[in-house]
């Protein structure tokens, strides 16, 4: 029996860890750049990642915390990868943009915390919809992360 992969990759993102939402990015780019669709389906705490830079240029997701206090938060963290030559948030995203990745933000999670459209940045093309559009989108022959 031959090993068979996925046709596609669903991530929902939901934890408000730098390092978790990092990797979710890590995990479309390499689907898309296999070409393979992936899409990432942002809710609850990880639609904070996605919101527009301050007013003084720093990204949001630049103080999300970290999992198992490896540095003190996405800043430091993304700081160090940089620094180890391993792709910051900043290439990922941009990659994911530009291999085709799906970007979904889920309604009620832009609703629970209180995040309108217009707050998320304009340099990602996001659908908005929820729980059954994703569902919907998902292939039925792919693989459904939950992170």
């Amino acid at each position: 029996m031959a090993n068979q992969s996925p046709d596609a990759l669903s991530i929902v993102v939901h934890a408000g860890n730098f390092d978790k939402v990092h990797y979710a990015l890590v995990m479309a780019s390499a689907a898309a750049a296999t070409n393979k669709p992936a899409m990432l389906f942002f809710t609850m705490e990880a639609c904070k990642a996605l919101l527009k830079p301050n007013a003084d240029g720093h990204h949001p997701w630049q103080q999300m915390p970290v999992s198992g206090g490896a540095a003190k938060n996405g800043g430091e963290m993304d700081q160090t990868f940089g620094d180890r030559k391993v792709a910051t948030f900043e290439e990922l995203i941009t990659s994911c943009a530009e291999l085709g990745v799906t970007f979904m933000v889920c309604e009620m999670g832009l609703r629970a915390l209180d995040i309108s459209r217009d707050d998320l940045r304009d340099d990602i093309d996001f659908k908005e919809g929820g729980v059954v559009s994703f569902l919907n989108a998902a292939s039925k022959d792919g693989a459904v992360l939950f992170i």
